[in-house]
């Protein structure tokens, strides 16, 4: 064989080489890539239940960003757990099994991630402001915070331990005033609630669950309430059983296509 027929046939057996190795590389980058169509092979496709425990206030949000997500993500379940941050935080803590949880306060969050550690550090994904919930017409001509000092009218305000407690106190504080309420409530939905079923007058619980509420409550403005505003972080928690399609639904909810859906409900961007 001739030195040039030599060099022919070696350049031939490299050129074949590395196109196998680059249709190697190619298929890897198909398999690993989250954003691979359908029907190519996808070994860290989501699958699984994931467990939501989130501020009551998300209710409505993440219900919708929860069907979403099942429905791009067939073969996933997400199961939500909604409450008071304060209450989610003490069932955290005592050992319930979770994968992720959204508070409506840093506060509130705090308290998991000193007890129980995560796998990564909590992000804050939204903002919600305060706002008066009264009945529908205002019967009551309620204009400012002020006006429900007036002893004649039933208030309620969620718990100081809630965070739409707590930041209802900032708002009083801010204000300079002092509101006895006739219960303390101990989520924002319960308080809510009394206001719905006539029995309260008026309640301090979000924007957002005024505008859930649609037409069952009118919401007054008040501007205290912008010395008091809630962060509201979100985290995967440390003992997860399923953290890539717990780390998926974080994704969303993060996501151009979730702050929408949180904006539309009334929440404020981070």
């Amino acid at each position: 064989m001739t030195r040039s027929a030599r060099r022919t046939r070696r350049m031939s057996q490299v050129t074949g080489a590395g196109a196998a190795a680059l249709l190697a590389l190619s298929a890897c980058s198909s398999d690993s890539d989250p954003s691979a169509k359908p029907g190519s092979s996808a070994p860290d496709k989501l699958s699984g239940e994931v467990t939501v425990f989130a501020a009551a206030s998300l209710k409505e949000s993440f219900t919708t960003l929860g069907k979403e997500f099942e429905k791009a993500h067939p073969g996933t379940k997400v199961t939500f757990n909604f409450g008071g941050s304060d209450t989610l935080a003490a069932s955290i803590t005592g050992g319930a099994p979770a994968d992720v949880f959204a508070s409506a306060s840093p506060g509130t969050m705090k308290i998991v991630t000193d007890a129980k550690g995560n796998a990564g550090e909590p992000a804050t994904f939204v903002r919600n402001q305060l706002e008066i919930a009264t009945l529908p017409g205002n019967p009551d001509r309620l204009s400012a915070l002020k006006d429900l000092t007036n002893p004649d009218l039933k208030v309620v305000l969620c718990d100081k331990a809630v965070p739409c407690g707590a930041a209802a106190q900032k708002a009083l504080d801010a204000g300079k005033l002092k509101l006895t309420p006739v219960s303390y409530e101990e989520d924002v939905k319960s308080a809510l609630n009394k206001v719905v079923l006539k029995e309260a007058d008026a309640a301090v619980v979000y924007k957002t669950d005024v505008k859930a509420a649609g037409g069952k409550v009118e919401g007054v403005d008040f501007p205290e309430s912008a010395d008091a505003i809630n962060d509201y972080p979100i985290t995967l928690l440390k003992d997860s059983e399923n953290a890539g399609t717990a780390k998926a639904f974080i994704a969303l909810v993060r996501s151009a296509e979730g702050q929408k859906v949180l904006t539309e409900a009334g929440f404020l961007q981070p």
